[in-house]
């Protein structure tokens, strides 16, 4: 059986990149976030090239994409959160892309948004936006955030410091999400399409030996493709929420 965890290993693409003793290569994970960019391009031009009062398909998921991010922010931020909508946005239809992307068969493909260096700089945005957010609308009075109101005294510093080490968590966590999902879909269906290949190779009996893994393989490749858009979501949605910290100080 190969080896499930070589689809995730980074390749040069191309001649070496060397700038001040730096690996600057061009790698398979570079090239399918280019696809994964071009990708949402052109999903967006075709849907917004010519716009119109009814709406054709192309425009029409356009559409609901966004409204659905500018409800998510309404209900999580209010309505000066809309401001934000277009970062959001981005973050879902790029994780979207680079989630899906990776399930194309037959193509070699790579999924970027299984190795935590992608989606910890994507959480590393998140987190420098709710911080410059934070303090240029609240100045020093952004440091509340830690101190939850009617909290005794006599446990204030106490609390004050979980708060602050919970707050400094969450781009981990947010990255440590994203990734852990996507790298453990994809070892199950990795495992799973390879029992199908060494039960199926039985002299006697090969369909029936090699039918179980491969309906597995089937459900575990439909469960993948839920889980890559519920991870965009997610990712989406916690942006959100924590976006809300930094807009209302709770």
């Amino acid at each position: 059986m190969a080896n499930p965890m070589q689809q995730f290993e980074i390749e040069r693409i191309g001649a070496p990149i060397i700038v001040a003793g730096q690996d600057l290569s061009f790698t398979n994970s570079a090239l399918w976030m280019l696809l994964a960019m071009l990708s949402v391009a052109a999903f967006l031009f075709i849907g917004t090239a010519r716009p119109q009062l009814i709406p054709g398909r192309a425009q029409a998921a356009v559409e609901y994409i966004y409204e659905f991010i500018l409800d998510m922010l309404r209900e999580n931020v209010g309505r000066e959160g809309l401001r934000y909508a277009p970062l959001i946005f981005a973050l879902f239809v790029f994780v979207l892309a680079c989630n899906l992307l990776g399930m194309v068969p037959f193509v070699h493909s790579f999924t970027p948004t299984s190795h935590i260096a992608v989606t910890f700089g994507l959480a590393t945005i998140v987190f420098a936006l709710v911080l410059i957010v934070g303090f240029a609308k609240h100045g020093l009075h952004f440091f509340t955030l830690f101190l939850p109101e009617g909290t005794p005294l006599f446990v204030l510093p106490l609390v004050a410091v979980i708060e602050f080490l919970s707050f400094l968590s969450r781009p981990f966590t947010l990255a440590i999400r994203l990734f852990a999902n996507m790298t453990a879909g994809h070892v199950l269906l990795k495992v799973f399409g390879g029992f199908v290949v060494a039960l199926g190779s039985f002299e006697a009996l090969p369909y029936v030996f090699g039918l179980v893994p491969l309906g597995v393989n089937v459900a575990l490749t439909a469960l993948e493709l839920l889980i890559a858009v519920v991870q965009a979501y997610v990712f989406a949605l916690l942006a959100s929420i924590y976006l809300n910290d930094a807009v209302n100080l709770h």
